[in-house]
């Protein structure tokens, strides 16, 4: 297939990441804060938990009981030194469960697909909410239990596990095997639908370590998740992940939900959020809030080799070279769409991918990338992947099933043509750096 330049209006744009626009106004949620030495309370992603489907998600994969287990660990620390070991371990162990039993290591305790994405979104809930509300008998301070977050968040999510082969001259049994970084999104709009699995998750735990064999040789995948939550991202989350890992590797690429029945590869990143709500009911409009400002691009641009990777048969889905966006013109005051990229001096409202987080960590990715000093030698960006469905009569969110043939015959299509679009990107990208 060749690139082929897609016009998609103001109202296709809107709807990025599968998502649309909300029909009210969206609200601040926040955790209550700790007062009188009192734990504070769950946050509203949290207490989603206690609905019928997470429950069943959890029960038919065998994580039901991570969440007790790791509660009654804590419950044997005796100081915060104890907490954060425990912390550690059961977070990267959550995190391996989950890859493992994703391809097909062990057995799958239930009958929920292997590769599911779901049970280790709803496992580290339950994780994240024991330590919230967590009372220990030694004194914890709100700093030390917001580090403790941190450490479960980054351990359970692989941003602690990803370990690159050394490659290039003289370097042993890793010598030619180029090295991909991956990432991968929770599943969102959970109000709208609870049931809903993110095919970039599922992506993320089926290639975590991976060998993919390519026209250019073996590469090695690597992969994280990260969370669907405004904070985190302007917390330095994307940027404390991926900047020990991007002068390592031969490629990267950020992955999300994005359009029905369709790939896109994102020729642009916006430096906009939109305002539409996260995980946690939270809602942003505003530039993207990243270190230097002063020296912040409106877009940036991906250097995947898009050229190659929408010309080649990579599954059943079509690929797209998408190069819409939609800006403020220089010297204008109103939104303008440009289905041929921004114009000089234009102000972003509206990468290829939207202003969602999807848009956004391929903003930090790609903008960390070129304040490396990377731009011209890393082929890196982002990849929307086509909506999951469920199958054609399990569409009500209100009496719908967990899952069903369909629904799991379209996310196993999602993450094998995932994996192909990357081996055609490893081998057009060239040699591998070193």
């Amino acid at each position: 297939m060749a690139p082929i330049r897609v016009r998609i209006g103001v109202l296709g744009l809107a709807l990025v990441a599968g998502l649309a626009t909300p029909l009210a106004a969206p609200t601040t949620a926040t955790a209550a804060p700790p007062t009188g030495g009192t734990a504070p309370a769950p946050t509203v992603e949290e207490r989603r938990l206690d609905g019928e489907v997470p429950r069943e998600i959890l029960r038919r994969s065998g994580f039901a009981a991570v969440a007790p287990a790791f509660a009654h660990e804590l419950g044997r620390a005796g100081s915060y030194r104890e907490a954060r070991a425990v912390v550690a371990r059961e977070g990267s162990a959550l995190w391996r469960r989950a890859v493992d039993r994703a391809q097909g290591r062990g057995p799958a305790h239930g009958d929920l697909g292997r590769d599911d994405d779901r049970p280790l979104y709803w496992a580290r809930l339950g994780m994240t909410r024991e330590l919230r509300t967590w009372a220990p008998g030694f004194g914890l301070g709100e700093r030390q239990r917001a580090a403790l977050l941190t450490e479960l968040e980054r351990t359970s999510r692989g941003q602690t596990d990803l370990r690159l082969p050394r490659s290039g001259p003289d370097k042993g049994a890793g010598k030619g095997m180029k090295r991909v970084l991956l990432t991968g999104f929770d599943p969102f709009t959970l109000d709208r639908d609870i049931r809903i699995s993110n095919p970039s998750g599922a992506v993320a735990l089926a290639l975590d370590g991976a060998v993919i064999d390519t026209a250019d040789g073996p590469a090695r995948v690597e992969t994280a998740v990260f969370p669907v939550r405004w904070r985190d991202f302007a917390e330095g989350a994307v940027e404390r992940a991926l900047r020990p890992y991007l002068p390592r590797v031969d490629l990267f690429t950020t992955v999300s939900q994005g359009r029905v029945g369709r790939f896109d590869v994102e020729r642009t990143n916006g430096a906009w959020r939109g305002g539409f709500p996260d995980n946690e009911n939270v809602s942003r409009t505003e530039t993207v809030p990243v270190a230097d400002p002063a020296s912040q691009p409106q877009w940036t641009t991906t250097t995947l080799p898009y050229a190659a990777i929408t010309a080649a048969d990579t599954g059943r889905f079509p690929v797209y070279d998408n190069t819409t966006v939609t800006e403020i013109p220089a010297g204008g005051t109103e939104p303008v769409v440009r289905p041929d990229g921004p114009t000089p001096g234009s102000t972003a409202r509206e990468g290829g991918g939207g202003n969602y987080l999807s848009n956004e960590i391929a903003y930090r990715a790609t903008l960390l990338r070129d304040r490396l000093g990377l731009h011209g030698t890393l082929p890196g960006g982002h990849v929307h992947t086509p909506v999951l469905q469920f199958g054609a009569q399990n569409t009500d969110p209100a009496t719908g099933a967990v899952t069903d043939p369909g629904f799991v015959r379209n996310r196993l299509d999602i993450v094998a043509q995932t994996r192909a679009i990357v081996a055609v990107a490893v081998s057009a990208a060239g040699p591998d750096r070193g």
